[in-house]
């Protein structure tokens, strides 16, 4: 029994515990940023292909108390790291910490880095090369204020990189905190969902994978195929029964506007080269003009922040409008709005009924789950 921390978005902790309970996980515990798991290396396998919400499936090597610098070098050294990879494979180390007493995190990685080295070094006469950019093994360390724990990133590049998003356009949201917030909205496969500022079409893509049933990482490869451990025959069973769950793409009730040209073509361009072009319709259209094209569904939206010099005041002056079409034109619906703009819901003029925190990256945002009952609005 192996033992893992699947890292994530803060704020979708307790949903990524469910993920990986349903594809075999132990002892789950939900912390900060992520999920304590356990399980055989094909529920390792399982997690890194089907899990939309993770970023990365990290295996715990070891762990131990330090008191300085050159206990956390001895706890890596101990390690018997050439049963794990090969010494022909590229090596990154990363370091993060939390309320850690030591000054310098370079300075970690650096004697961590030398004592996987130096054991290989004693183990096959050579070390393996290092590559900060794209390496094929990553060795994670961190720091709590006295214990150490050294991992190996089983998954490579992050698990939000699905390869679907070839086109792209400013500040896009990343996919598995995109799947976060559809989860977080109800949305269910068969139910119309509605992106007025669509982007280059995030929430769209997460939703027809959904949709589909079909796995997020069956277009990428992953960091445990080139581990020692690796049972190739296992991860082959894995993929084809995911890929044999995937339902037939046809036409759904998924609609992305955008008002910048550039985000439709975007947006269709990574439908069209994923298959799936005539699965969801993107049109240009203004979220002040859009017209629902149903009685009522999922309206889900992520508006600017308002960060730029002059933005908050263009957006100050444009929520209320907003708010006035909203009211107009969507009974019915349940729209979100997921914002660093916490004026949004006073400005929108609307009371918001659920208020999720969510970070993007660093910062903190909300979701805003503003229900628009059919009949209320309109008599208002």
């Amino acid at each position: 029994m192996n033992h893992y921390f699947a890292t994530c978005p803060r704020g979708l902790e307790d949903l990524l515990l469910d993920e990986l309970r349903a594809v075999g996980g132990e002892a789950l515990r939900a912390t900060h940023g992520g999920v304590l798991f356990a399980g055989d290396w094909r529920v390792c396998y399982r997690a890194n292909l089907e899990s939309r919400l993770a970023t990365r499936i990290l295996w715990r090597i070891a762990k131990g108390p330090y008191a300085g610098e050159e206990d956390i070098y001895r706890l890596a050294l101990r390690q018997p790291w050439p049963e794990h990879f090969a010494v022909t494979r590229t090596l990154r180390v990363v370091t993060t910490a939390i309320k850690s007493p030591l000054k310098s995190l370079d300075f970690i990685t650096l004697r961590v880095k030398d004592a996987v080295c130096d054991r290989f070094r004693e183990a096959c006469g050579e070390r393996p090369n290092i590559d900060t950019r794209n390496p094929d093994v990553g060795v994670h360390v961190f720091l709590s204020g006295n214990e150490c724990t050294l991992y190996l990133d089983t998954s490579g590049q992050p698990l939000w990189q699905r390869g679907l998003r070839r086109a792209s356009v400013e500040a896009p949201l990343k996919e598995n905190l995109a799947a976060g917030i559809l989860k977080m909205t109800g949305w269910q496969p068969g139910q119309p969902l509605l992106d007025p500022m669509c982007g280059s079409g995030t929430f769209l893509l997460e939703a027809v994978q959904i949709a589909l049933d079909r796995a997020p990482g069956l277009d990428r490869a992953f960091a445990f195929e080139l581990l020692s451990d690796f049972a190739a025959p296992a991860w082959a069973a894995i993929r084809a029964a995911a890929e044999a769950r995937v339902k037939p793409a046809e036409a759904l009730a998924i609609h992305g506007y955008d008002n910048d040209e550039r985000a439709v073509r975007a947006t269709r361009r990574n439908l069209r080269e994923a298959g799936w072009e005539n699965v969801a319709t993107v049109e240009a259209g203004d979220i002040l003009d859009i017209q629902p094209p149903a009685d009522g569904g999922i309206l889900l939206a992520n508006p600017p922040y308002g960060e730029r010099i002059g933005e908050a005041d263009e957006l100050a002056a444009f929520y209320p409008r907003l708010g006035s079409a909203l009211k107009r034109h969507w009974a019915g619906w349940n729209c979100f709005f997921f914002t660093a703009d916490l004026r949004l819901p006073g400005l929108l003029g609307l009371r918001p009924s659920r208020k999720t925190p969510l970070f993007n990256g660093p910062l903190e945002c909300r979701l805003f789950e503003i229900r628009m009952v059919a009949g209320s609005n309109r008599r208002h």
